[in-house]
């Protein structure tokens, strides 16, 4: 096991930021943890990296015990690398200095390494694509170059353990796409274990073997990215990385019938425990096809947005209002009145 974490407790006076986190990451992976502003995602990671000292509970590296209510041990004791969201560059070194820093300072370097520190960096500086770029300082290097330097600081001197704190929420939403390639790139050559806070659902789904999904400072689900996506355990879930549409109604036994139309019977034997206690069924956007005609929730569309290569439309049946996903070949106008039919 790289990190245990056991019955994790932090509180800022009275504020319970993280409450009973209970976590394994295991050598190798690539955990996301994922959640809105707020939840402790952010907190959790700096816990791990030896930045602030639980309440309670205890954290392990490597077997090590490494944290708990009254012991710390100091980020430069813990093996890690980190990558900030800011990129935190030093203004007066190049490219290639960044890298040798750690190359020459990092408690943990192998000897291997330590025999030839040019080596490395210039390894790192072709793992990140930034070979040509060496001697360039900070203010001469764009947004992704900047973060690409930020990754290959932390990874030069092979950390056991990589943490990266919302590293791509400063760049432009194409770049960001590249630069989810760029990390699962190195992830796949270095095979460092990564722990990665995100906020963006579709970086955690892209990127990671597993995700932690967490609100109000609690666990709400961890699995993998399509367990997470097709099968949430709770509202929140749903509705955060699936962006569901809970639609009332009432069950018997494995189908539910929706109150918008009880002619309805959909089968949902994989629907959690969770959703058949309040009596809702979820159902994900593209989950759903609009039709002029037959047999499904009759609504009358709202509000249509076009989004490249789709259409999300909003569809107000009685007083609930449900989106769902249409292809660009089926037009539809607002005002239009329409049948929401599972898939």
């Amino acid at each position: 096991m790289m990190v245990e974490i056991n019955d994790l407790l932090k509180k800022f006076g009275d504020f319970t930021a993280l409450n009973s986190i209970r976590l394994s990451v295991e050598m190798g992976e690539f955990l996301a943890i994922l959640g809105p502003s707020g939840c402790g995602k952010t907190t959790l990671l700096r816990l791990i990296a030896g930045f602030d000292v639980p309440t309670s509970g205890e954290i392990r590296i490597n077997d090590k015990l490494v944290a708990n209510k009254s012991y710390s041990e100091p980020p430069e004791k813990r093996n890690i690398g980190m990558v900030f969201q800011s990129f935190a560059l030093w203004p007066h070194m190049n490219v290639k200095e960044h890298i040798l820093f750690p190359l020459r300072y990092h408690k943990f370097i192998t000897s291997d390494l330590k025999e030839d520190i040019n080596k490395r960096a210039d390894e790192v500086l072709n793992i990140v694509g930034l070979q040509n770029l060496y001697d360039r300082k900070p203010y001469q290097l764009s947004g992704g170059q900047k973060q690409r330097v930020a990754l290959a600081r932390a990874i030069s001197p092979k950390p056991s353990l990589l943490l990266m704190d919302e590293p791509l929420s400063s760049l432009d939403a194409e770049l960001r796409i590249d630069m989810r390639k760029e990390i699962k790139k190195i992830h796949d050559i270095t095979k460092t274990t990564i722990i990665y806070v995100t906020h963006d659902q579709a970086e955690a789904l892209a990127m990671a073997d597993r995700i932690v999904v967490m609100k109000d400072g609690k666990i709400q689900q961890i699995g993998n990215p399509e367990e997470i996506y097709t099968n949430p355990q709770n509202e929140f879930v749903a509705k955060f990385v699936g962006k569901a549409n809970l639609i009332k109604g009432h069950w018997t036994n494995d189908i539910f019938i929706p109150d918008l139309n009880k002619e309805i019977k959909w089968n949902g034997e994989n629907i959690a425990e969770e959703f058949r206690n309040k009596a809702i069924y979820p159902v994900r956007p593209e989950q759903f096809k609009i039709k002029r005609n037959g047999v499904g929730i009759k609504g009358r569309i709202t509000n249509i947005q076009y989004q490249g290569k789709e259409f999300l439309v909003t569809v107000k049946a009685y007083d609930q209002y449900i989106n769902a996903i249409e292809n660009v070949y089926d037009r539809f106008s607002i005002g239009d009145t329409v049948n929401l039919i599972l898939k």
